[in-house]
């Protein structure tokens, strides 16, 4: 289960780490290049984005990700494919993460039995409340699966009981309203809203959006379990190229 395995990293680790990658950019090649970079440079967990055309979660940097990977040639079969090799080849848990049309179109429990096939531990799906996630809950739980759900610094404390309720593997929250790869400020706000969070559930917690260097993650370190970066290491991909990923990885740790 994803829970275990976070819970036994956590006994030689103070905070995790996980990634974020859209699955065939720039490439299905240079994916399969930055997995390889994150995961030897320490990596302990990573979200593949399927690419999605209206990614609505996400701001310009991953949505302009998105949109390479579906101009040049990234399906949700080839992402499938994908996913299946990186799991295979490399021993961290990898989660999808995408949007709802993408599951809708194949259905809950078709989608689910593929990503059990191929060892994936679970997915994010960021426009499937968990009110409307009946069908979805059901598929996963089927299949072993963790359903990962969002905290945000807006979510009540009667929401946030009712969210922990639905997930398994960890929680995952918000350091701030808006999409992805804008600036956090972490600061005393934060720390109130994360010590909410671990109030409302026992399951880990992770942190993203905003999320971009060491002294950052050093911030979170005692506040949450595993610290998201996301954003940050696209903009290397595009700056310095797939291979410079494993270095930027290690000066974080």
């Amino acid at each position: 289960m994803l829970e275990a395995y976070i819970r036994e990293k956590q006994k030689t680790k103070e905070i995790l780490l996980m990634t974020h990658i859209v699955m065939g950019y720039p490439s299905f090649e240079d994916s399969y290049t930055i997995v390889k970079e994150m995961v030897e440079a320490g990596v302990d967990l990573m979200e593949l984005q399927i690419p999605f055309s209206e990614p609505m979660a996400d701001g310009p940097v991953i949505l302009r990700a998105n949109q390479v990977a579906i101009e040049k040639g990234s399906t949700v079969k080839k992402c499938l494919e994908f996913a299946q090799k990186v799991a295979r080849d490399f021993p961290i848990p990898f989660l999808f993460m995408s949007y709802a049309n993408i599951l809708y179109r194949d259905g809950f429990d078709s989608f689910a039995g593929k990503m059990a096939d191929i060892n994936l531990k679970g997915a994010i799906v960021p426009d499937l409340p968990p009110e409307e996630s009946r069908e979805y809950l059901r598929a996963m739980k089927a299949h072993s699966l963790s359903p990962i759900y969002i905290f945000s610094p807006e979510t009540s404390d009667e929401r946030m009981t009712y969210i922990d309720s639905v997930s398994s593997g960890f929680i995952y929250c918000l350091a701030r309203k808006g999409v992805t790869g804008k600036e956090t400020q972490f600061s005393d706000d934060l720390a109130a809203y994360l010590g909410r969070c671990r109030k409302a559930t026992s399951l880990p917690l992770a942190v993203g959006f905003g999320v971009k260097d060491k002294a950052d993650i050093q911030y979170l370190t005692g506040k949450t379990d595993i610290a998201v970066i996301g954003s940050q290491t696209i903009r290397i991909v595009e700056q310095k190229g797939a291979g410079a990923t494993g270095e930027f990885i290690r000066s974080l740790l």
